[in-house]
This record gives structure tokens, sequence and C-alpha cells, in this order.
């Protein structure tokens, strides 16, 4: 998409990066808290492993998440400074 000169792209590029990256983590999350959800009903110890396995998962999605939400914030700090809706 062509935009003209001192025009400030919305999203910024920055920001489409990051909204797409924490899709796609909503999105895993989702699944695997509905495994989760469907394995808290077997007790044996298989399961408890695989539940284990994604809880570590769901803390590292957190900690992605919260990487990348800063990000996302940084980058639409950035464009508004750009705008000129906030002192830099």
């Amino acid at each position: 998409m062509d935009s003209c000169p001192g025009r400030v792209e919305v999203p910024t590029p920055e920001e489409a990066v990051a909204l797409q990256a924490l899709r796609a983590i909503k999105e895993r999350v989702r699944q695997v808290k509905s495994r989760l959800r469907s394995i808290e009903m077997w007790k044996d110890n298989q399961e408890d492993k695989e539940r284990c396995k994604l809880e570590e998962e769901l803390e590292r999605l957190r900690s992605d998440w919260d990487r990348w939400e800063a990000k996302r914030q940084e980058a639409a700090r950035e464009r508004m400074i750009l705008l000129g809706h906030e002192d830099p």
C-alpha cells in the first residue's frame, strides 16, 4: 500500500507484526487450555506429565505475550509521537 510522504501508516508495520504475534499466541493459548480441560477428567500418570508440559507452555506463552504487548505499546507510542500527539 503506497502512502503519501510524511503520512504515518496505522497500524505501523511494527504494530502490525506485534498484533499478528499476539493473535498467534492467543490462538495457541486457546488450544492449550482446551487440551488441559479435556485431560482434567483423567487422572493417570501420562496425563499428569502432559498437564505439566502444557502448564509450562502456558507460562512461556504468558511471557511471550508480555514481551509482544510491550513491543506493540512502544510502536504505538512512537506512532503517536510521529503524529504529534505525544512528546518524545
